[in-house]
């Protein structure tokens, strides 16, 4: 214990008396350890924190018919197998055509809150559909009739007939609704109206059945890709499928970001190791004369290589203390200034670091020992 006390006491002393020098070499680790840390932290909260940000672009699952038609039942049901943490939204569609003053247009039967959760990128002039007899017309649709946000709108709707006979008996069902709002998307979405799923059985006096259903579901291409494997064999009526350019996107962006950043901290490790080295070799150089007077008195490479390696362990653990900390307050402002929300620590990437800054500094001071174990005492001593 006597020996290991002052063995700590001859390095950290050595560090004392060279503060300058081994100020710069700290900081260099200390720098590298935070920059590492924060990538590292960066790296494995990026699939989390860009599946936020692609969740604003729509939907990235569909549900179609297994045969011919299914139920919102049958939705709810495939979704119950998602974990309730990773389902953004689901919005259930019932496409029909109707008609306004004797011209068709296709009427859009939704759960609002859930397309508005599933499609948040919608831009809504006035307000989403409340409650019953309300409705929301597309933008195309509301320049077309010259519609504006809090007037009112009949819609008709001719049943399915089978024959002429049954055509000559049949009756429009007809209703009149009050514009709440008008959607503008810049796509196909304004050419329909849109209201709730009972409102569209009432008028159509057909209730239960959905043509397809979109879902926002937070999670990778391969936890897509289970949760499509559980529904299917779980709902036969249902057949779950990606959206392949959400989901192709989202796994193109994520990749290249994960390699930029494991790039940059690969590079930054490299420097690091540069700037100890340079910083050591420059050490030793200064220090000739003491190591050739220990050379002198007896003491052996070994005890030499032990003290310099023990002042560079010693910054790589003070240096990865330090830049553990430091790398969580970086990766947390650059998640907030980035991706607009905070980040999550994990504990494990502290001893990681500190580790590898250990390792990053004895490799960086393995040549510089060398050239001390290189040392001459009887060249040095004489001044040579």
């Amino acid at each position: 214990m006597k020996k290991r006390q002052m063995f700590l006491r001859m390095i950290t002393a050595s560090l004392m008396r060279r503060r300058s020098r081994m100020l710069v070499a700290l900081l260099s680790i200390a720098i590298g350890a935070t920059i590492l840390s924060g990538l590292v932290t960066i790296y494995y909260d990026v699939p989390r924190q860009m599946g936020a940000q692609f969740r604003s672009y729509g939907a990235n699952m569909i549900f179609v018919p297994a045969d011919t038609a299914f139920t919102e039942q049958d939705v709810r049901q495939g979704a119950a197998v998602i974990q309730a943490a990773d389902l953004v939204g689901i919005a259930p569609y019932r496409y029909e055509n109707v008609r306004i003053n004797g011209i068709p247009v296709v009427a859009a039967g939704t759960d609002m809150q859930g397309a508005q959760a599933a499609s948040p990128y919608w831009h809504v002039d006035g307000a989403w559909p409340a409650k019953d007899g309300e409705l929301m017309v597309g933008a195309k649709v509301a320049e077309s009739f010259r519609l504006k946000v809090g007037g009112e709108i009949e819609l008709s709707y001719t049943p399915e007939t089978r024959t002429q006979e049954e055509l000559k008996t049949v009756q429009d069902q007809t209703c009149t609704y009050q514009i709440t709002g008008i959607l503008d998307t810049g796509g196909s979405e304004e050419e329909y109206v849109y209201m709730s799923l009972p409102d569209l059985a009432k008028l159509t006096v057909d209730d239960g059945k959905v043509d397809v259903a979109e879902l926002s579901v937070s999670g990778g291409a391969e936890q897509l890709e289970k949760y499509i494997e559980q529904i299917n064999a779980a709902v036969p009526a249902v057949t779950a499928r990606t959206v392949k350019r959400v989901t192709a996107s989202e796994t193109t962006v994520l990749t290249k970001l994960q390699a930029l950043v494991l790039l940059v901290t690969i590079v930054v490790l490299a420097l690091t190791m540069i700037c100890v080295a340079t910083t050591m070799t420059a050490v030793v150089a200064e220090r000739r004369r003491e190591i050739g007077l220990r050379k002198a008195i007896g003491a052996s490479d070994k005890s030499i290589v032990g003290e310099f390696l023990g002042e560079n362990l010693l910054l790589g653990l003070l240096g990865g203390i330090i830049g553990s900390l430091l790398g969580f307050i970086f990766a947390q402002q650059v998640s907030i200034h980035v991706f607009s929300s905070s980040i999550s620590f994990r504990l494990w990437i502290v001893p990681v670091t500190i580790l590898v800054s250990i390792a990053v500094t004895g490799l960086a001071s393995l040549l510089p020992i060398r050239s001390a174990t290189e040392v001459d005492p009887a060249l040095v001593l004489k001044g040579e």
